[in-house]
């Protein structure tokens, strides 16, 4: 399994009333992206949260929340949140809105054409 298929929907339901979200295949998992910018994701168990970087240092301090690291070295702005910390629809909601806080701080990608 590359990811939790129910954490998904979970995430699913959260953005439901959203018309700006695509979902993407990346870093081996399911990230959702806003206006074309990642948001959250879900890499094996785990949720991934893209956070404002000035916001990074105060949310990693929160119960189970780490950096991203996938090449040894960790990725400013990017946080692995373990299972216990999104358990409860209120956690989730909260660390979605993180994510969603961030990619709405950014201007929309435009889609590249083809060439």
């Amino acid at each position: 399994m590359a990811y939790d298929a129910g954490l998904a929907e979970r995430i699913r339901e959260i953005l439901a009333d959203r018309h700006d979200v695509s979902e993407r295949k990346m870093f081996g998992g399911l990230a959702f992206m806003i206006r074309g910018h990642m948001s959250v994701g879900i890499v094996k168990d785990e949720l991934m949260v893209r956070v404002a970087p000035e916001d990074h240092h105060t949310l990693l301090q929160r119960p189970h929340a780490r950096p991203m690291d996938f090449t040894g070295r960790p990725m400013r702005g990017f946080l692995f949140i373990a299972a216990p910390g999104f358990e409860a629809d209120a956690d989730l909601e909260r660390w979605v809105g993180h994510g969603l806080k961030h990619a709405l701080s950014l201007p929309p990608k435009h889609k590249s054409r083809a060439r």
